[in-house]
């Protein structure tokens, strides 16, 4: 893995005192010398009257480069950063990189196709893959990976050899979810574990394992007597995939789209069938015994990012939670869990969706407020945090 060579605040000392272009030399200097160089083809800049804040943009960009490193691969591609040293699929491989496609395009694309790469036989893609291998102990899904394909592919040169290898992928990657995540019959994808949703500490999955039983993403534990949960944002996530696989088939010229926006219709169906409680206007788990999981928490968001839902719906989610200060429309937006339920846990000295506003919230929020053009009160969440 490559490291930087050079002290930070020595970095940043000088980039103070460099032009625009000598700062680009200098972290070219400490990284990967033809990502930085695609990285400034894209033609981004910032400057600001304060220097403290202008500052933050090449520290951002210099613990960005750090992040780009080849795993599993002689290709560079996307890590989480920090302590996460590797590549997440519910993150790392889908938001993130579909953020750094605008600008380093080649690392992003060689993201996407790790995961193809390494899917198994039966379907099944790695959650993450790091310096030690893929790994396939749970699901972890979030952000619809066939979006992020497809806005990928259409940025930049409409690369039809990538969008096939990744539909080939998606597609048996789909059948594995049907297979293996549909045990009672439902049509909704069903969450084994707390892992399997990324959910670390959440009440939302108090008294359930972190993992699925035995490390096999295909069991749950037969001795939890709520398990298997109906879980909503891994059923919105199937919706959205099928939605984008159907648009990827057409492009393809494959005859499969319309299936695939029945495939879709149907993920939907369950979903409000079995997941919507219309008097709260909120998407629980549903346990079984037939109970909802009462636990209001970014699941909200997640099936909104995920395209569910028309313009009233989404407008209902704004007026009753998400711009709501006593829901999760905190100081610092948005919270993990709404800030009335007595489990909400503020402290964020640790990695918890138990209560803290968390930054890959922040990022994935933005499509669920572009796609029904609610572009000023997406400024308002995002303003606080700059």
């Amino acid at each position: 893995m490559r490291r930087w060579i050079v002290d930070n605040e020595l970095l940043l000392e000088r980039l103070r005192t460099t032009s625009p272009e000598e700062r680009a030399g200098e972290l070219g200097k400490a990284s990967d010398q033809p990502v930085m160089e695609e990285w400034t083809r894209s033609g981004v800049k910032f400057a600001a009257s304060s220097q403290g804040f202008e500052d933050v943009y090449y520290s951002a960009l210099r613990k960005l480069m750090d992040c780009i490193v080849p795993t599993g691969g002689a290709d560079p591609v996307l890590h989480e950063g920090g302590i996460y040293l590797g590549c997440w699929l519910e993150s790392t491989g889908t938001i993130n990189a579909e953020l750094l496609s605008r600008f380093i395009p080649s690392v992003s694309e060689s993201t996407y196709q790790l995961f193809a790469d390494y899917q198994l036989e039966d379907g099944l893609m790695p959650y993450k893959i790091t310096g030690q291998g893929p790994a396939y102990r749970q699901i972890q899904l979030v952000t619809p990976l066939a979006r992020s394909v497809w806005n990928h592919y259409l940025l930049h040169g409409r690369n039809k050899q990538f969008l096939g290898k990744m539909f080939g992928a998606m597609q048996r990657y789909d059948k594995w979810l049907a297979v293996y995540r549909n045990t009672r019959g439902t049509g909704c994808v069903e969450a084994f574990s707390t892992f399997d949703t990324g959910h670390d500490l959440s009440p939302r999955f108090w008294h359930i394992p972190d993992t699925p039983h035995l490390d096999d993403p295909r069991q749950y534990n037969p001795d939890s007597p709520t398990l298997p949960l109906l879980a909503p944002d891994l059923t919105a996530n199937v919706y959205c995939q099928r939605m984008y696989l159907a648009r990827i088939a057409e492009e393809l010229g494959e005859t499969s789209a319309a299936d695939w926006i029945s495939q879709a219709e149907q993920s939907k169906a369950s979903l409000f069938k079995y997941c919507y409680d219309e008097t709260d206007a909120f998407f629980y788990d549903l346990d079984n015994n037939d109970q909802f999981v009462r636990v209001q928490s970014d699941v909200l968001l997640r099936v909104l990012a995920c395209e569910v839902g028309d313009r009233g719906l989404f407008d209902t989610a704004l007026r009753r939670y998400l711009l709501n200060s006593s829901k999760f429309f905190a100081k610092y937006p948005f919270t993990s869990i709404a800030m009335d339920d007595p489990r909400f846990d503020p402290f964020s000295s640790y990695n918890s969706w138990g209560g803290p506003s968390n930054f890959l919230s922040l990022i994935r929020t933005a499509h669920a407020f572009e796609h029904h053009q609610r572009y000023v009160e997406l400024t308002w969440v995002l303003y606080p945090i700059l």
